[in-house]
């Protein structure tokens, strides 16, 4: 293990990443831009043993398509202040790669969930609220399948290439909310309209924003079967797990 932040990069950056062929990295860009880039990227690009890298970013990139569908051959029209970074930050990346013949490959994800974060947690605690906003819906995906996809790009590199990594249901969270009710058998709770209920303003940004994800690359390109392909399988798995 060893600390990286903004403000301390790796003392020794040759000694820890020589001889590395994977990176994955989960690092969020921040006001100034990507910090291991803006501390590390000649370093990266030094590490001839390199076989795929992996950058995570978000499906935010896309903007709001007010509902409509997206791929990642979409042009990136992100509206909010982590959407602008996201989008940066992979052009970042995606530049190293190209310039030092470095394996760079982004996968823009969608609203994560799994064991101790999902809509079961807050329906067993009797917190869960059913948040409505017309036509507003989200895609999601299962760490798990992350995982899955992860690997099986590992499996087959494709330098340059972007996926996007979600099942295959964009749902209404009210929706999801409700099935997370009944599986661990709590009132489902009333419809409370979006406008009117009190939010964080990071939990209100995220329904400025409403869009279909499509994930036909991770299937066609890497061979990804999701074990969980919508919402109800993945939470009946972590309901009975």
């Amino acid at each position: 293990m060893h600390v990286f932040h903004r403000n301390r990069p790796l003392s020794r950056p040759a000694g820890v990443l020589a001889g590395i062929t994977h990176m994955l990295v989960s690092i969020p860009p921040d006001l100034e831009g990507d910090p291991v880039l803006d501390l590390h990227a000649s370093d990266v690009g030094s590490i001839r043993s390199l076989s795929w890298i992996g950058y995570l970013s978000t499906v935010g990139v896309y903007g709001d398509r007010r509902g409509g569908w997206v791929d990642e051959t979409s042009e990136c029209r992100p509206t909010t202040e982590r959407g602008v970074r996201r989008a940066a930050a992979e052009q970042a990346w995606l530049g190293l790669g190209r310039r030092e013949n470095v394996p760079v490959h982004v996968f823009r994800l969608a609203g994560i969930y799994g064991p101790r974060r999902n809509p079961l947690e807050a329906a067993r605690r009797g917190t869960a609220r059913r948040l409505f906003k017309s036509g507003q819906v989200f895609s999601r995906v299962h760490v798990s399948d992350i995982v899955r996809v992860l690997r099986a790009s590992m499996v087959r590199p494709d330098p340059g290439a972007i996926y996007n990594v979600c099942d295959d249901e964009p749902a209404p969270p009210q929706d999801v909310v409700a099935f997370a009710c009944g599986l661990v058998e709590r009132e489902v709770p009333p419809l409370a309209p979006f406008d009117e209920t009190e939010l964080t303003e990071l939990g209100r940004s995220f329904y400025t924003e409403c869009r279909r994800v499509r994930n036909d690359r991770i299937k066609n390109d890497l061979g990804v079967a999701l074990r969980y392909p919508d919402y109800r399988a993945g939470l009946s798995a972590l309901a009975n797990g």
